[in-house]
């Protein structure tokens, strides 16, 4: 089974715009899981659950983006996680154990809205790759 490798600056700089992001997100959720549940009507606990899992992601995101050149599979992973992700916020607002203040909903349909353009962005650098590595 052959691995189609894929490159290009959009794809890492792409991959490296949703590092940035999930990181500062990661950290921020983590760390003021505290005081922000209250604000947002959303679990302290799930806050910094999704914080503290943001952060290896954020990492395996700035390693890809690093990379000159990579297998498509992790990319497509990546695509996949955010789609998830985007998935569980839609999930979490209409059938979520907690009911998010309006300042929740919008906290969390800003985030879902972000990772859904990360995900296209990313989508279309494999796309990219993909017609680069063909020419």
């Amino acid at each position: 089974m052959s691995v189609k490798n894929v490159s290009g600056t959009f794809l890492r700089r792409a991959l490296l715009l949703d590092a940035v992001a999930s990181g500062a997100m990661g950290l921020l959720m983590a760390v003021a899981a505290g005081p922000m549940g209250p604000l947002l009507g959303l679990e302290p606990g799930l806050l910094r659950a999704a914080g503290l899992g943001l952060i290896p992601f954020a990492l395996l995101l700035g390693y890809l983006a690093s990379r000159d050149t990579l297998p498509s599979w992790p990319v497509w992973f990546v695509v996949a996680v955010n789609a998830l992700w985007v998935v569980d916020s839609v999930l979490l607002m209409t059938h979520g154990p907690t009911a998010p203040t309006g300042l929740g909903v919008a906290f969390v349909t800003a985030q879902a809205l972000a990772v859904a353009l990360f995900a296209a962005l990313e989508y279309a650098g494999l796309r990219r790759g993909a017609t680069a590595a063909m020419a």
